[in-house]
């Protein structure tokens, strides 16, 4: 599962901007919704795809992991400068940039010959997606007014939620259509017309900047640095099981140590020679947001792992088609609908109970499932409420979470405190898929089960943290 990437610089102070025709807003809208939607598309599609793609394609059970942590790993990385780049040449340019690289990505993956072809597709993808998402919410501060900026975000949210359960379903339904023969190819395909309207509509509703460009220069070497190290520490993750865990593995995991120093070493530098660093680091001074970055890395460890590893049991162990086991999945999609709804009516009564309550219902699904993945002849009426609960715990974290991490951070780190979290979200996505998936694929018989055990602790971990969260939600 996946967040929408904010900028909450963008959001808290606009770039001076010629003011929409009031008939276009609602269309530039629906622009920033388009590219909102791939992203989330694409983050996802893997689950229901996967085994399709490994029979067209073949490869082994590690570069299914690959496709999908290539994407969240080169997002990641390029979440640490995509928000800048908006600020230094203009939201809507970078925006239009973003989305033509990604449909002409999402070709490459729809025609890709070999997995290492898919694979590298998927890296260009995530790296437009970093510059292209981030511009969405401070384009839509651009285009609507203060009195009307409550009904456009009133807008966006369940449209994307809606997204977010039909989505899968519709890939499902694309792979088992088998138009023309494309099969899973269609799953990416389907960025085309989508990346066509954002473009066409953007470029006619979205407002250009006025304000002369800033003067922020690109910390290049500091980001080639972080992708160094996130690169040295996840490759040994994935390839270490099929290669027997040789000595290389624990090698290169233990370089990744001194390059990431290196690069917080840089970092710290440039903040104190006044010039911009990619990340302040001083905001980890703070316990409450440190112990934040933790619980962030563990809770989306744990959500991206499992739901992989759900996705591909359905599948290659219980044989279900891509649209059943979309359906199936589509239960905790419709669970975290409807937890973010009450998620953000609650989180400012509620403040960090709010998490706790989630999590809980999280342990309790998750609880629920390990016994019913060891029954015989499992169904999907078995399934169905342990999912949904889990999915309604889900939601519930979703909307508040950023917030009560950043309760206690002062309003001249907020911009470089959420860009961290953001990067560190996918970070954490793409260790519970490089961990857990590991672990589902060395004993695809029980690796469901044990990922289901795996889940229940790092579930359990984070709720411990959020006891050394802010206990109220930033205003």
């Amino acid at each position: 599962m996946s967040t929408v990437v904010l900028d909450p610089v963008a959001i808290a102070s606009p770039a001076p901007v010629a003011a929409p025709v009031r008939s276009r807003r609602w269309l530039g809208l629906f622009a920033i919704l388009a590219a909102t939607i791939m992203n989330l598309l694409d983050t996802t599609v893997v689950n229901v795809g996967a085994p399709a793609i490994q029979a067209s394609l073949g490869g082994s059970y590690t570069s299914l992991q690959w496709v999908a942590a290539s994407y969240t790993l080169a997002l990641a990385v390029g979440l640490l400068t995509g928000g800048r780049l908006g600020d230094m040449f203009g939201r809507r340019r970078v925006l239009l940039v973003g989305v033509v690289g990604f449909v002409a990505a999402s070709l490459l993956c729809a025609v890709a010959w070999s997995p290492e072809s898919l694979i590298a597709a998927r890296v260009v993808q995530g790296l437009f997606a970093a510059i292209m998402v981030p511009q969405g919410f401070g384009l839509i501060r651009d285009l609507f007014p203060p009195h009307e900026i409550g009904k456009a975000f009133g807008t966006f949210g369940p449209i994307i939620g809606f997204s977010t359960i039909l989505g899968p379903v519709v890939a499902g339904a694309l792979i088992d259509a088998d138009l023309f023969g494309t099969g899973w190819r269609m799953v990416f395909a389907i960025n085309l017309p989508l990346g066509l309207f954002a473009l066409l509509a953007g470029r006619a509703a979205l407002p250009a900047a006025t304000a002369p460009r800033t003067r922020t220069r690109l910390d290049v070497t500091g980001a080639l640095t972080a992708a160094i190290g996130l690169l040295l520490l996840v490759f040994p993750l994935m390839q270490g099981r099929e290669a027997g865990w040789p000595v290389w593995t624990f090698a290169m995991m233990a370089a990744a140590v001194p390059v990431l120093v290196a690069f917080a070493l840089r970092q710290i530098r440039r903040s104190g020679s006044g010039r911009d660093p990619l990340v302040e680091l001083r905001v980890f001074t703070r316990r409450s947001y440190a112990s934040g970055v933790l619980f962030v890395i563990f809770f989306f460890g744990a959500i991206a792992g499992f739901s992989l590893a759900v996705g591909m049991f359905l599948q290659l162990v219980l044989g279900y088609s891509p649209m059943k086991a979309s359906l199936t999945m589509a239960a905790w999609a419709v669970g975290a609908f409807v937890g973010s709804g009450f998620g953000s009516t609650m989180m400012n009564r509620l403040g960090r109970h709010i998490l706790h309550i989630g999590l809980a219902l999280m342990l309790v699904g998750t609880a629920a499932l390990y016994p019913v993945f060891q029954l015989d002849g499992l169904g999907f009426r078995q399934l169905l409420v342990p999912l949904l609960v889990y999915g309604i715990g889900m939601g519930m974290i979703f909307v508040p979470l950023f917030d009560i991490i950043m309760g206690e951070v002062r309003d001249d780190e907020v911009g470089s405190a959420a860009g961290i979290l953001e990067s560190l979200q996918q970070l954490g996505a793409v260790l519970g898929v490089a961990v857990l998936g590991t672990v589902f694929f060395s004993r695809i018989d029980v690796g469901v089960e044990r990922v289901t055990l795996i889940a229940l602790a790092l579930t359990a971990i984070t709720f411990a943290l959020g006891f050394l969260l802010p206990c109220k939600a930033r205003a």
